[in-house]
C-alpha cells in the first residue's frame, strides 16, 4: 500500500472518530498545527522517520511538542500511529485529513502568487472573484510573495494555474526568439 493511500485510509478514519464525538473542526486545527510543525522542521519530520531512534522516545518526543498545543483525540491517534509504526507517515496523514475536510466542507484552497505584497483588499477582491466566478462555496485564499515573478501574479487552485507574470512573458518572448517562428514566413 503506497502512503498516499495509507494517508488516506488514517485520516479517514479520524474524520469519521472526530466527527462522531463533535471534534471535527479542533482536530482540523490540530492537524493544521502538525502540518505547519512539519514545514516549520525538517528535523522533527526526520525524528519521526528515523529507524535508530526508538518507538517510546519517538511517542514521548511527539507528546511533549503536541502537549497543550492539540486535543486528547489527536494526541491518541498519534499515539496509535507510533504503536502501529506509522508515525513516519503523520505530515502525509495530516495533509489528507485536511484536504479531506475541505472537500468535505466545501472549502476551496486558492494560492496567489505575487512579487510583491497585495493589500488585504486586494486578497478579498480576489478571493470574491474567485468564488463568483467557480460557484465555490467557501474560499481560502494563501498568499505568496516571490519577487522572481517580477510583477503580475500566479492564481492556482483545483490543479488549474494561471500564470500572468511577468517572468512567464518574458521566457515566453524569449521562446519566440529562440525558436525563429518569424524566419519561415518570410521566405
Amino acid at each position: 500500500m503506497s502512503n498516499l493511500r495509507l494517508a488516506d485510509r488514517y485520516a479517514k478514519s479520524l474524520i469519521d472518530l472526530s466527527t462522531e464525538r463533535g471534534q471535527l473542526d479542533k482536530v482540523r486545527e490540530d492537524m493544521i498545527y502538525i502540518q505547519n510543525l512539519c514545514k516549520a522542521s525538517a528535523e522533527f519530520v526526520n525524528v519521526l522517520r528515523s529507524p535508530i531512534i526508538k518507538t517510546d522516545q519517538k511517542e514521548n518526543i511527539l507528546s511533549a511538542i503536541t502537549k497543550g498545543k492539540v486535543s486528547d483525540l489527536t494526541i491518541a491517534f498519534n499515539s496509535l500511529l507510533v504503536k502501529k509504526g506509522r508515525e513516519s507517515d503523520l505530515p502525509a496523514i495530516a495533509a489528507a485529513f485536511i484536504n479531506q475536510f475541505n472537500a468535505l466542507k466545501g472549502i476551496h484552497i486558492v494560492k496567489l502568487t505575487t512579487a510583491v505584497e497585495v493589500s488585504d483588499e486586494l486578497k478579498k477582491s480576489i478571493q470574491q472573484s474567485v468564488q463568483k466566478a467557480n460557484n465555490f462555496g467557501t474560499v481560502e485564499l494563501e498568499t505568496v510573495v516571490d519577487a522572481s515573478l517580477i510583477g503580475g501574479f500566479k492564481l492556482s487552485f483545483n490543479n488549474k494555474m494561471v500564470d500572468a507574470s511577468v517572468a512567464n512573458d518574458l521566457r515566453e518572448i524569449k521562446k519566440q526568439f529562440t525558436k525563429n517562428f518569424y524566419i519561415h514566413s518570410l521566405r
